[in-house]
Order: C-alpha cells, then structure tokens, then sequence
C-alpha cells in the first residue's frame, strides 16, 4: 500500500514537471540529464512484520511430543496451541478440531456471558392458585421455573423456610411445575419436582438432604411443609395463579465459576439450552472468538461424547474472547474458572500447574485437555491450549503439568499478573434472595 502512494507522489511530480516544460517556450527538455528517481528506504520497506515463534518454546514442544512418542501414545493424536498477544509462540496441529471433551464449557460459558450480564440473577417465581387459611394453602403450590442451573438442596430449604414464614404449612393441592425448573441439575421437571417436595419437608430428608442442611448458616430451621397432592408438570402456569415470592439464583458470574470448577455437566447443560442449544453455542461461539466454524463442533454444553470437537487455536481464541468480554466489568477469565493457588477443590485438585495459572480441564475415557491462561515475566500472560488423545489420561495429566512449569522456567512466573483477589461468594440458600411479592 506504501509503495502505491509513493508511485503516486511520484506520477503527480512528474506530471508537474511537464506542465512547466511545456508552458516554458525557449526551454528544451535534455532526457540525458533528468535523473532517474529512487525509491525513498521506506517505500521498500513491508508494512510489518509477523512475529516469530518462540524458539525456547517451540523446542519444549517438541521434547514434549518426543516424551509422549516414548509412552506409546502417536503425536499425531496431540494437539498443542501457545499464545502470547498475537504472537503465536508454538503450535502443534493447532488448527485441527478433535475431541475436546469439558472445554467445551469453554464455549458455553462465552456464549452464555454474550447473552447475560455477569451479574445477572436467574428468577424462580413460586405462587399459589387458592387461599391460605389456618397454615393451609387451599390449592396449588406453583413453580415457574427460570433457569436458574444452580437451584440445589440449600435452596429448596430455604424456600421452604420463607413459605413458612408466610404461613404455609400444608398445601392441599398438588406441587406444580412450569417453565425451565432444574432441581439439582435434573432435566426431568417431575424429578425436579420430586426432589423439592421432599427438600420443603425436613421430615421426609435422607441423609444426604441433612448434610447439605448441615453446611448452611448455623440456626438455619427445617422447614416444614406437606404437600397432599401429586406433582404436575406444565408448559405455562396457571392463569388464576398469585405470585407469593420471587426466588433470585447466586449471580451468573459465580454460577460459572461453579460449574467450571467442579466441570458440572447438568449446569452447562441448562445453560447452553438457555442460549439455543449446541448449534447455537458453536456457532456464536466462533463469532465472537473469531475462529472459523468448523473448528467448533459441538453436540451439547457439556462436552460428553468425542462429537464434541474443538482446535486447541479455538479453545485459546475463546478464552481470550471472554477475557475482552469480562474486562469492561472488571473480572476475567480468573473470575469464571479454577485458578492455582487460590482454588483446592474441584478439576484443579492434585494438579501442579504454576501459581497464577486459570484453567479448564476435560477428561473423556481416552481424552485429556488443558486450556487456560499462565502469567508470565518475559511473556506477559501466555494462553494455551493442550488436547492429548490416547489411553493414558493419568500420564497426560502429569505430562501437562510439566510441560508448563518448563515454560515458565523458561519466561518465569509473574503470579501477580493473575492476582488471587477476593472473590464474592454467595451463601447458597441464602433466605435474602426469596423475595415477598406483596399482595
């Protein structure tokens, strides 16, 4: 592009020239004497320059590859992607899609925070289709669902609690389910419903329900409250249905980092089912990390089943797609997924990645995967991507780790540039989020 605007100014000169030759009568033009111009440095230099690989990188890399060669297990099963800015330090088949098992709730966790604000909060409305008269709803208990992916035990407690508080003790109806009501991640709605008519009841708990009762604040009461009649399941609620409450969910920020901590299936499930479904995920998910189509396939939110299939380019372009998405709120990627040093529990548990290091795993009988961000001196944050196929899931778990903390041997660790913050963590069945619709 330079180089035509410098044939350009030089075109208009010479035409400038002309127009004064002519218009001077006695003058004549020596053609021996008119130098021929040269191109200015700058015209003969490229626009820019594509960065280079990482040669330290690149060599650690291909030791990795080797080491796995050593195992048994083929490179060409393994795909690597490194990336620091737009420099792309080392790749291996990094544009090949293969099973990608969990980090596929990669995509549905960009997807989902395209849709919803970080803050959002999913609303569960309960209302009642009859009069309540001596501690005794005189009809049906109503759930309209709102896809919360996080209602579980603590909250049904709770909710059983406030219905109390309202003075419902005995509902002489039956238990009715509408719209998208998930209890403890069941896609069911009369499973759901199930499960919440015996979480409003302590008398009806087993030990599992009293457990859960156990990690909530101390002096929570058991709730008390008999449903006489069936569970039933509809598309919309009643229309003589009254609103009693408005149950809000924890905010959507930390109902992902739930699910990506513990890579909980059923949440990224109702979550991708929120937005669209799979297709849509793909597909929206390509968009916004600005990778082509075909490197994302997906056939759920989860990651269940090698149908799902992603690059490791496209698993680093997602993730750096939520960081810019996550930026404007002040969170990041650290905010949304399990980070060393701050989180024990969960995928991160018995891993030994750098301190600083936000991660997704996924494991499927013969898929193990890694992608996330690492902090680095000489790099700044390096984000990547590894997807190892074969039968040693163990092996590759440890290989993983090594093969980062050798390249951040290589450009030191920066911890500081993923720092632990203080994250906002909500109580679950915190009685504050079911709110009284005044009547």
């Amino acid at each position: 592009m330079l180089q035509r605007i410098g044939a350009g100014l030089i075109a208009s000169s010479i035409a400038a020239l002309l127009v004064k030759i002519v218009g001077m009568q006695a003058a004549t033009l020596d053609l021996d004497k008119v130098e021929t111009i040269q191109p200015l440095p700058w015209q003969e230099t490229s626009l820019f320059t594509l960065p280079k690989p990482d040669p330290s990188a690149e060599a650690t890399i291909n030791q990795y590859l080797q080491d796995l060669r050593n195992k048994g297990s083929l490179a060409d099963n393994q795909g690597i992607w490194i990336q620091s800015g737009l420099n792309v330090l080392a790749e291996h088949q990094g544009k090949i899609p293969r099973p990608a098992a969990s980090l596929t709730k990669i995509a549905t966790t960009l997807v989902t925070l395209s849709q919803w604000k970080p803050d959002h909060e999913f609303e569960t409305q309960v209302g009642a289709t009859g009069d309540i008269r001596d501690g005794v709803l005189e009809g049906d208990l109503v759930i309209k669902g709102g896809g919360d992916p996080l209602f579980v035990w603590e909250e049904a407690i709770a909710l059983g609690n406030s219905l109390n508080q309202l003075g419902i003790r005995r509902v002489n109806g039956n238990l009715v389910i509408a719209g998208n009501f998930n209890m403890n991640y069941e896609e069911d709605p009369t499973r759901s419903g199930e499960q919440l008519k015996t979480g409003l009841n302590g008398k009806t708990w087993s030990r599992s329900v009293i457990r859960h009762h156990g990690r909530m604040s101390p002096g929570t009461p058991k709730p008390e409250l008999v449903i006489s009649g069936q569970i039933k399941t509809v598309k919309t609620p009643p229309d003589d249905m009254r609103i009693l409450l408005r149950h809000q969910s924890l905010p959507l920020v930390e109902i992902l980092r739930e699910m990506n901590i513990y890579s909980n299936n059923g949440m990224a499930q109702i979550l991708a089912d929120a937005v669209g479904g799979a297709d849509v995920v793909a597909k929206e998910a390509a968009k916004l990390a600005n990778v082509p189509p075909e490197e994302i396939q997906l056939i759920n939110g989860s990651g269940l089943g090698t149908e799902n299939q992603i690059s490791p380019r496209a698993a680093t372009a997602m993730l750096i797609a939520l960081e810019k998405l996550l930026t404007p709120h002040n969170l990041g990627v650290i905010d949304v997924f399990p980070l060393a040093g701050r989180d024990k529990n969960g995928t991160i548990y018995a891993r030994n990645l750098p301190e600083g290091t936000a991660m997704k795993t996924g494991t499927l009988r013969q898929v193990s995967a890694l992608a996330g961000v690492m902090p680095t001196q000489e790099r700044d944050r390096v984000w990547f991507a590894i997807i190892n196929g074969g039968n040693n899931i163990w092996e590759f778990r440890q290989q993983q780790d090594q093969l980062l903390d050798k390249l951040t041997q290589n450009w030191g660790n920066q911890p500081s540039l993923n720092p632990k913050t203080a994250l906002s963590r909500s109580q679950l069945g915190d009685p504050k989020r079911n709110k009284v619709v005044a009547n």
